[in-house]
């Protein structure tokens, strides 16, 4: 219906905007360095300030929690666009750092409030197919953010504001289409709220009088707790999911931005040359496979998607960091399927911890999932960094392998089932 395509269109257009915000960093500094004298403290800072940002995913949850979904949404891109222009006025090192976590927070809102907007109003079986698609438009936002900031020339020592201040584009344009085309609110944020008969409008209003909230909102409630404690999240019944869930995306994050962000830092310290074309590759090979990750999303078991994925990217990128005198296109070759790989797996971010938690501690689960991955990858951005500069690509590669081998460990040892054909299929073999 109308309003579905609205929604999805509003958090599609967010997607893309948040992954251009995220990428154009690593593109700024390494044109920064060019002109200023930007230590490895600073350019992993800078680079890792809007996933920091990121890490208030939980608290802009339980804010969403309580004043809805629409109110952000319709607001946050706006002010997303506002910072991202404010590179134009400083290069203040200190102040940039700044300003990205405050982009980060932004972001922060379209990847919690945006995803569960968009679940909430889809058709029941809809939700995990188009949670899994929203990867190919982040990534398209993402591949952008790259091409824009090597094809931006001609501003001289400004070019690295100029490059950043480019993330207010998709941000102005996603803006102005919740602006025009206003988000609807959640009926079934209205109805915990205790505001049923308000949410019944709102469905008839967009979708026609036959319909109405599901029976169950209509039933009286039991009383159960306003608000779940995190500290559930580490009993013994939701431990391991806990666990699996933040370690494999803390891990998954970590090496994807890590790597994606630094991208020119790291092919120039690998001696590829023309970094600009080997990048391009890069990111087109990245966007080939989430493709690929989607076809095979509920063709395999998302236990076996998970072990063979931290595996593979693993023992790839071992490869490149402990086997001398390769050439720059073995290298490329090599660096290239890591990414189809690794961007495979992309596909279980949105769908995987959502599935992992049932629906009385989803939302602190979930949360708490986003907020420990934001610190892996804050880590991955900050730490390669560093390392690239001070051991070589070669550290940097050996580190990334070793955390996704530890993340293969830990999926292979508790990794739970959670697509029902294939929790049958175990259920009948145990």
């Amino acid at each position: 219906m109308p309003v579905h395509l609205r929604v999805m269109i509003a958090v599609v257009l967010g997607q893309i905007a948040c992954g251009y915000a995220l990428g154009i960093s690593g593109t700024a500094l390494s044109n920064a360095a060019k002109y200023i004298n930007i230590s490895d403290l600073w350019t992993g800072l800078i680079g890792a300030g809007s996933l920091i940002g990121l890490a208030g995913s939980l608290l802009i949850r339980r804010l969403s929690d309580k004043i809805g979904r629409r109110k952000l949404l319709m607001i946050n891109m706006y002010i997303l666009a506002g910072l991202t222009l404010l590179h134009l006025l400083t290069a203040n090192l200190l102040l940039t750092f700044i300003i990205r976590i405050g982009i980060g927070l932004m972001i922060a809102v379209d990847y919690t409030v945006g995803n569960s907007l968009l679940t909430e109003w889809l058709p029941k079986g809809e939700g995990s197919k188009r949670q899994s698609h929203l990867l190919i438009y982040w990534t398209i936002g993402f591949i952008l953010s790259y091409i824009a900031g090597t094809l931006i020339t001609g501003f001289s020592a400004y070019t690295w504001q100029v490059i950043l201040a480019t993330g207010a584009v998709p941000a102005i344009i996603t803006a102005l289409f919740r602006s025009f085309f206003p988000l609807p609110a959640s009926p079934t944020w209205l109805a915990s709220k205790g505001k049923v008969k308000k949410a019944n409008k709102i469905i008839s209003k967009h979708m026609g009088r036959k319909w109405r909230l599901p029976k169950r909102f209509m039933k009286k409630k039991k009383k159960t707790p306003k608000n779940i404690s995190w500290a559930i999240l580490f009993s013994k019944k939701y431990l391991r999911r806990t666990l699996v869930g933040g370690i494999f995306y803390a891990c998954q994050a970590f090496s994807f931005f890590g790597i994606s962000i630094f991208l020119p830092i790291l092919l120039s310290s690998m001696n590829i040359t023309d970094s600009n074309i080997s990048g391009i590759i890069y990111n087109g090979g990245m966007f080939v496979d989430a493709l690929f990750g989607i076809f095979i999303f509920n063709r395999i078991s998302r236990r076996a998607f998970l072990v063979e994925n931290f595996l593979t990217s693993a023992v790839l990128f071992g490869i490149l960091a402990l086997v001398p005198c390769l050439n720059s296109m073995v290298k490329l070759t090599i660096f290239t399927i890591f990414a189809i790989i690794l961007s495979s797996g992309l596909v279980l971010d949105y769908p995987y911890p959502t599935e992992l938690f049932d629906i009385k501690v989803r939302g602190t689960g979930v949360g708490t999932c986003i907020t420990i991955s934001r610190f892996g990858a804050a880590a991955g951005t900050f730490l390669l960094s560093v390392l690239t500069n001070v051991g070589s690509a070669k550290l940097a590669m050996l580190v990334c392998a070793i955390v996704l081998l530890f993340a293969f460990i830990v999926c292979l040892i508790w990794a739970p089932e959670t697509l029902p054909k294939f929790m049958k299929k175990e259920q009948k073999t145990e």
